[in-house]
């Protein structure tokens, strides 16, 4: 029997492994979480437990209990290792495994890879992976190094170092978990944690591959070599991302601030939230007290969040560019997407858009399931503006944010398991379950082609 399931895991679409391997460590983590050990109480509830877990893998940084005061030293290091291995991604992890053994990897592994790190054929997939943990090791070391030297002046030796190393992993692998209760409210105006937070959340954000295509080009300086199409959409998407997001930050929350427009106290917040609500969750000013306009732009950024191939979720900088584009070309009468002087294929350009409306869709469905999930409590003074507040958090755990308006301790235990469910989702990605729910075969076209016939639009 046991031989039996093995062979269909062996059989399984890298989709469905994908999915095998989070579902198994999140069980595993939330056995871990439910030891005694773990949590100062002694205990807490399996919906809590799991909620946890998969936000850890998930490296969403939403929250039913606060990390730092609810689970002792054994819990918060389970929740570090789980946000590592969801941060790195399982595949990656079970890869360098066999690599170190100096095993085969298996060759639904390499594919599992090849959809989640590399955005064209490549052979060099070991390299990239190795790249890939060596570049993460490097940039949780410095980040370290450096909120180390911010927390010295504040902390014991041994509780600084743990707290620089915490919040460097949750940062750089886009989790938003803090061991602080109000996240890093209280270091808002600190240029130093500031910065390195935003530099580990844009690290881990705008994906392994470019990473890795930019660090082939810095040690190869002789030899020309063109930056790919997808670096350079990556990298201009992500600063016109952070500058806009920032900029309407800025703005619509100036009189709140209640600072100087070119004081630090002003551009800092703006910045940090600008960059942090694309995917790491993390917050130096009260989300619920913002003005609902800005909310709106945190939705927004939340909804796209980070790159492909990155530790973060939500729809990606790529498809957002894409529909923008070609919507532009739309309107001047186009018929392909062009960029760089070069044509991106229609079947990529197809899919952006059917991944924006599958995405608004499952948002939709959620959002409403939700409500219904947490209809007695709706309107109560517990959760101030309902529909926006419980709209904010689906968007949130879709784009594996964290950013939360205050609700989430709120949710009744359907409404946990919904928001688990759509953590889940957005960490594995829209396509990864559209191919498990339709089981399709991307290189098989399926249906008929009749005659065609219009249909009025407006």
């Amino acid at each position: 029997m046991n031989h039996k399931y093995f062979n269909k895991l062996r059989q399984a679409s890298p989709a469905m492994l994908l999915l095998f391997s989070y579902g198994l460590v999140i069980l595993l983590g939330t056995s871990l979480l439910l030891l005694p050990a773990s949590t100062v109480s002694g205990g807490m509830g399996i919906i809590d437990a799991l909620f946890t877990a998969t936000s850890a893998v998930c490296v969403t940084g939403l929250i039913v209990v606060d990390t730092g005061s609810h689970f002792t030293l054994l819990g918060q290091t389970i929740i570090l290792i789980l946000i590592q291995l969801g941060g790195l991604g399982i595949m990656t992890i079970s890869v360098s495994l066999f690599l170190f053994v100096g095993k085969r990897v298996p060759f639904k592994h390499r594919l599992a890879m090849q959809d989640v790190f590399a955005h064209t054929p490549r052979r060099d997939i070991y390299t990239l992976v190795k790249s890939v943990l060596i570049f993460t090791a490097l940039a949780e070391v410095v980040g370290t190094a450096l909120l180390f030297w911010h927390f010295q002046d504040h902390y014991p030796l041994w509780r600084a170092f743990y707290l620089a190393a915490f919040h460097s992993i949750s940062a750089f692998c886009n989790a938003g978990f803090s061991l602080f209760s109000d996240s890093f409210i209280s270091y808002r105006g600190s240029l130093a944690l500031n910065l390195t937070i935003c530099a580990l959340i844009v690290l881990g954000g705008i994906g392994f591959p470019v990473v890795y295509e930019l660090s082939s080009r810095l040690r190869k300086k002789g030899k020309a070599r063109r930056i790919s199409v997808h670096t350079k959409v990556v990298l201009i998407t992500t600063a016109i991302l952070i500058v806009v997001g920032a900029l309407a930050f800025a703005f619509l929350e100036q009189e709140r601030l209640n600072s100087s427009i070119i004081s630090q106290g002003f551009w800092l917040p703006a910045l940090f939230q600008s960059i942090t609500a694309r995917t790491a969750g993390f917050n130096t000013v009260d989300i619920a007290s913002l003005g609902t306009s800005t909310l709106a732009v945190v939705v927004f950024l939340m909804f796209f969040g980070a790159s492909p191939g990155s530790c973060g979720g939500g729809l990606k900088t790529t498809t957002l560019a894409l529909l923008g584009l070609y919507a532009l070309g739309r309107v001047r009468g186009g018929e392909r997407v062009n960029v760089f002087k070069k044509t991106i294929p229609r079947e990529t350009v197809t899919k952006a858009v059917s991944l924006f409306l599958l995405a608004v869709v499952l948002i939709a469905l959620m959002l409403f399931a939700v409500l219904v999930a947490q209809e007695p409590r709706t309107g109560t003074a517990e959760v101030p503006r309902p529909f926006l507040a419980y709209l904010f958090e689906v968007v949130s755990a879709f784009g594996t944010v964290g950013l939360s308006m205050g609700v989430t301790s709120a949710l009744t235990a359907p409404g946990k398991v919904l928001i688990t469910i759509l953590m889940l989702v957005g960490r594995l990605g829209v396509p990864a379950f559209t191919y498990l729910l339709l089981r399709g075969n991307g290189d098989r076209t399926v249906g008929f082609h009749y005659a065609e016939e219009r249909v009025m639009l407006g």
